[in-house]
């Protein structure tokens, strides 16, 4: 068992290039800023259309379950302008993301060239990463307008990740916490990793992750240091990292 983990790390620290999403990925979820997005997507639903509270959530849950995004929805059902719903839902207290000290020397450490995957915008991207002190070991940002307003898991964002940034995707890693976003990733040949919280419980989404998966990860700063272990031991099983 200690071989095969140390072979599967190995592989993923060989990877020419990581490709991270951002939200409840780069930054814990139980920070909760995502939670910020979603009551700020329904006050923006009920002053753009009109409606109450409650209609509002309702068409919200509705529109991502049919469109991916809310923002996709609105965009199809009443011509919405994006950029004003963007910049609207992403404007945020970060006062709640701790300290990233253990991300930022995990991905010093990584090799390879790292890329944001993310369904919300560049700005969005560059206010999180500034703020955690992480966004120098980034050389772009592939958000949804660069996807066409086409969110994750539909595959035409990740082919054409794939083609503007000249990544093989045999040789790249994408690191997500949403399962299903996994699924075109593992189709293309890239190695897939599934971030998860160890205290995720019992609920939906805390069984097993499915074959796609390469990786089940509780504490990203923690693996990622794992991850360089391999190369800097390649002869040794890796140990807890530093500050993990």
């Amino acid at each position: 068992m200690a071989d095969d983990k140390r072979q599967a790390l190995r592989q993923a620290a060989e990877a020419k290039v990581w490709i991270f999403d951002l939200d409840n990925t780069l930054y814990p979820a139980h920070c909760n800023l995502f939670d910020q997005i979603d009551r700020r997507m329904g006050t923006f639903i009920q002053n753009f259309l009109g409606i109450d509270a409650a209609e509002a959530r309702a068409l919200q849950k509705q529109y991502f379950r049919a469109h991916g995004t809310t923002m996709r929805g609105l965009m199809t059902h009443h011509g919405m302008d994006p950029q004003a719903f963007l910049d609207f839902v992403h404007d945020i207290d970060l006062s709640v993301l701790p300290a990233a000290h253990v991300l930022d020397e995990a991905l010093a450490r990584l090799p390879g060239r790292k890329i944001i995957f993310t369904n919300g915008s560049v700005r969005h991207a560059e206010r999180i990463t500034e703020h955690m002190g992480i966004d120098r070991h980034f050389e772009a940002i592939f958000d949804i307008v660069a996807s066409d307003f086409v969110p994750k898991p539909d595959a035409g964002p990740y082919r054409t990740i794939v083609a503007q940034h000249g990544i093989d995707p045999a040789q790249a890693v994408m690191v997500e916490d949403i399962v299903r976003n996994l699924e075109p990733a593992a189709a293309m040949g890239m190695i897939t990793v599934l971030v998860r919280p160890a205290d995720a419980g019992a609920g939906a989404g805390a069984e097993a992750p499915p074959d796609y998966v390469r990786h089940l990860v509780h504490d990203l700063p923690d693996w990622l240091h794992l991850v360089s272990d391999t190369l800097a031991a390649p002869g040794q099983v890796p140990g807890p990292a530093p500050g993990g």
